[in-house]
């Protein structure tokens, strides 16, 4: 077997997609060489990485060419649609001769977690391409080698799979607005949800599948089913459709998330934290909701390893009606956070409520007369001026929450990747999913 991995072809400003890149190189293969292709896996990588393209996402093609042509053939659209005019665009290939399910060296399979969670240099990528002597190509400054060497590893580095289906858009309308009938999307997102999700935003009215940006994606359909995605992508009335391609990605899995404290997280990472919330909910200038986590009641104190320490979490403007969620909290509520960490902010993608504070301490109100109570000096407690009736503390009211128990989440044309929605299951408390 042959694998190809590929990364880095796209460009903020000026279009082209890494996905379309490694379709293009499948139907060479298959018409060119009369190779069979027998998949194309798209890889999310560390959506913290600071040097990033828009989705991060790497390719993989697994396919029974002849390795040096594969490599000729891939190199040949490489460089012949790569977006190289953009300085921040860095195409990397490297293609490996064995068998991508069962023979992938330990260190790569490492290498592709690593590139999922952590931050990479391109002299990590280079060593493990000497090392197993893999063919690679490149221009700039390599840095697209460390997503194809990722991609290379990544099907046995992960165990939990989704599918993408993208159809796209004839050449001559890159650029353009796209046609696409909202109704046939919003009536094809119905029939194939669950098991096909992120397809639409209800809450915002958006068509979250169809992108917005200059490249070759007509739309693309997520889900759990190969069968289901397909269907629903060809139940939509848009454009022609000038070429489509079924992926199997990490898509939708959380497989970026690490569980980590309060006191070691850091930036550039994504996590999955225990903390209690520590301040109040406040809404900054722009709508951007922000919260402190602090440690959890059981914590170690000050000092320790992990230290008695506090994280803002924020909940930005984009996240829409997820913000209603966070400013919902309360000082006390024990929560599950999730996020990848910059500039020391957790940006919050989802979160788990584990428990609600349910009373307040309140000034108490006297029995007799049903009028509130003073303070009767420091540490005296209270009473009442008319009656005389004291008390030594404040009372206890019961609260009502807007809130359960369990998981919410950002809406759809907020979420991440490769975070996972609420509706795939799989989460160890009850679930809200927005869709």
């Amino acid at each position: 077997m042959t694998v190809v991995g590929i990364d880095d072809t796209d460009s903020r400003e000026r279009g082209m997609c890494t996905t379309y890149v490694a379709a293009q190189i499948a139907e060479r293969l298959r018409t060119a060489e009369s190779a069979t292709v027998s998949r194309l896996l798209l890889v999310r990588l560390n959506p913290a990485v600071e040097y990033k393209t828009r989705g991060n996402a790497a390719l993989a093609i697994h396919t029974d060419c002849d390795p040096e042509r594969a490599f000729a053939l891939a190199r040949d659209r490489l460089e012949l649609l790569a977006e190289t005019d953009d300085e921040r665009t860095n195409p990397g290939l490297v293609v490996a001769e064995h068998d991508p399910d069962t023979e992938v060296p330990d260190g790569v399979r490492r290498f592709a977690r690593a590139a999922i969670r952590d931050h990479l240099e391109i002299a990590d990528a280079v060593a493990l391409l000497e090392r197993h002597g893999y063919r690679s190509w490149h221009t700039g400054n390599g840095r697209g080698r460390i997503g194809a060497l990722a991609a290379i590893g990544a099907r046995t580095a992960l165990e939990e799979w989704t599918y993408e289906f993208i159809s796209y858009r004839e050449s001559e309308r890159w650029g353009t607005p796209r046609e696409v009938d909202r109704e046939s999307v919003f009536a094809a997102a119905d029939d194939g949800y669950p098991a096909v999700w992120d397809t639409v935003d209800r809450g915002e009215g958006e068509t979250v599948c169809v992108p917005h940006t200059p490249g070759p994606i007509l739309h693309g359909i997520r889900g759990d089913d190969p069968d289901t995605v397909r269907t629903v992508a060809e139940r939509i009335e848009s454009e022609p459709v000038a070429d489509s391609q079924l992926f199997v990605t990490n898509q939708g899995t959380d497989v970026h998330l690490r569980d980590g404290s309060l006191g070691t997280a850091e930036d550039g990472r994504a996590y999955r934290l225990e903390g209690q919330v520590a301040s109040e909910p406040e809404t900054r200038r722009g709508g951007h909701v922000f919260v402190d986590l602090g440690p959890p009641a059981d914590a170690p104190t000050a000092g320790s390893a992990d230290g008695a320490e506090r994280l803002a979490c924020t909940a930005f403007e984009p996240t829409k009606r997820f913000r209603d969620r966070v400013r919902a909290l309360r000082i006390g509520d024990r929560i599950t956070a999730c996020g990848e960490v910059s500039r020391g902010t957790l940006k919050l993608e989802k979160f788990a409520v584990r428990d609600l504070v349910r009373t307040e301490r309140v000034t108490p109100t006297c029995p007799d007369c049903e009028r509130t109570m003073e303070s009767a000096g420091r540490d005296q407690g209270y009473r009442c001026r008319d009656c005389g009736t004291r008390t030594a503390e404040k009372a206890r009211r019961r609260l009502e929450r807007d809130l359960e128990p369990g998981w919410y989440e950002v809406p759809p044309c907020a979420r991440r990747h490769v975070a996972k929605p609420l509706v795939r299951g799989g989460f160890d408390a009850p679930t809200h999913p927005e869709r």
